[in-house]
Order: structure tokens, then sequence, then C-alpha cells
């Protein structure tokens, strides 16, 4: 963790260029960018709950085209 006290008389912009430099030689900035976008893997039981959701979104989907409520090309939420 990076600490830094104002010294006396100096100004807040002079203070906060000091801080910036310390921030950015420490390396803190660089870590946090580089785990920013890093998400934990899912534990297993989440990951077969979302199986099965899909499996049973599928078919429905299916039935319902094979009795002709959705036609082939109308698939909602899809690009």
């Amino acid at each position: 963790m990076v600490e830094c006290r104002r010294k006396k008389g100096e100004t807040f912009e002079a203070f906060v260029r000091r801080f910036n430099k310390k921030i950015m030689q420490s390396g803190v900035i660089l870590q946090f960018k580089k785990v920013r976008f890093h998400t934990k893997k899912t534990n297993r039981n989440l990951r077969r709950q979302s199986a099965l959701m899909r499996l049973e979104k599928k078919g429905q989907y299916e039935y319902l085209k094979k009795v002709g409520r959705i036609k082939e090309d109308e698939r909602t939420g899809r690009r």
C-alpha cells in the first residue's frame, strides 16, 4: 500500500502529482489492470445447473418449432 503525506507548504496539485508518481512506480495500477476483468471460475454445481437449463430451453424450443408455434428463422434474442 502506498502512503503519501502532504508536505508543509506544498500545493494540492503538487501533492497529487507526487502521489500519482508514487502509485505508478509502485505498480499498483498495473496489477489492478491485470486482474480487472478476471472472473472466478464458477463452481461445479452452477455449471451443472446452467447446462441443465440450456438443455431444457433447447428442448422447449425444438418442441415449439416441431408443433409449429415458432418459425425456424424467428429466433428472438439472437444476432
